[in-house]
């Protein structure tokens, strides 16, 4: 008996679902269409904010994030319209408002990602630096070569040919030092000379090396020679040039420096010394003195 009264209970249950899945099929259709249309205009947008970027000639990374958050904005709109058109009961100020609650707890779920995030956005538009360019954070011994700054990270080529993944909060948030931000970059090394040699001669000498040799930019600034330091066993310079701002040119225009400043310093006789050790003994202190007694049978 029960399953006699269920039966009919059960389809008045389905034609109800019937009627209002009827009477919502305009709405339905609508809202189909609706986002037909939101596809369309997205990529519609999405091209002509491309190609306004690209006349504006901003980096290729940074247009397809324009591309991406105009799209994310036409789907956005477009939904929230659709989602008013099948339930009208539903204004497009409580759905923004269940989002907002909704992207909060989001938002504390995935903090450090939208930190990377925004972070990306920031260095993409502010452009601090640029693939191709050698940076470093000191702090975080993170060296090398900007291959590709995407919207959560960056990577990093390092001389010894190792890739670091760096996320962008921490290139956003810590001291960058952006190493070919020019063409020219300073370097310098240490020469010591004898205490017996002239200052005056060696400087000169040191100086008209360090111009000849192809490297070094003196177009830019001129080379500078400075006696800096009373060292143990010899007077030290500190030689300061220009050159290319890559590892590799500070590490090559080292290279011919150094054997330069070695020539030129050996063709006018100007001693580059050795560590020198001197010993005083007070008057009556006994020597030892090492003597070698003969073997038995000598």
């Amino acid at each position: 008996m029960e399953q006699i009264q269920f039966v009919p209970l059960l389809m008045g249950e389905v034609e109800q679902y019937l009627r209002g899945l009827v009477e919502a099929g305009p709405r339905l259709l609508a809202a189909v269409v609706l986002i037909l249309v939101t596809w369309g205009m997205a990529r519609l947008l999405g091209a002509l904010v491309s190609r306004l970027a690209r006349r504006a000639r901003l980096r290729r990374n940074l247009i397809d994030v324009l591309a991406m958050l105009t799209h994310l904005a036409v789907w956005l709109i477009g939904l929230l319209v659709a989602i008013t058109l099948v339930f009208p009961t539903v204004t497009p100020a409580k759905a923004l408002t269940t989002l907002g609650l909704g992207s909060l707890a989001v938002g504390f779920a995935f903090k450090d990602i939208f930190e990377n995030f925004l972070a990306g956005l920031l260095i993409l538009w502010r452009e601090p630096f640029k693939i191709g360019d050698h940076i470093a954070v000191e702090e975080h011994e993170v060296e090398g070569l900007v291959e590709l700054i995407t919207v959560r990270d960056s990577h990093i080529r390092r001389t010894d040919g190792q890739r670091i993944v760096v996320p962008n909060a921490l290139l956003f948030e810590n001291p960058v030092i952006v190493r070919t931000d020019r063409d020219v970059r300073r370097t310098s090394i240490i020469v010591g000379i004898a205490y017996d040699e002239d200052v005056d001669t060696a400087r000169e000498v040191i100086g008209d090396a360090v111009r000849h040799v192809d490297s070094v930019r003196d177009d830019v600034r001129d080379i500078q020679v400075f006696a800096k330091a009373f060292g143990e066993s010899s007077v030290d310079f500190e030689v300061t040039w220009w050159t290319g701002s890559k590892p590799v040119d500070i590490r090559s225009s080292r290279d011919q420096v150094v054997a330069a400043i070695k020539r030129a310093l050996d063709e006018h006789g100007i001693e580059i010394p050795f560590p020198y050790r001197t010993l005083v003994f007070k008057p009556g202190s006994p020597l030892p003195i090492a003597s070698a007694q003969p073997e038995e049978g000598e």
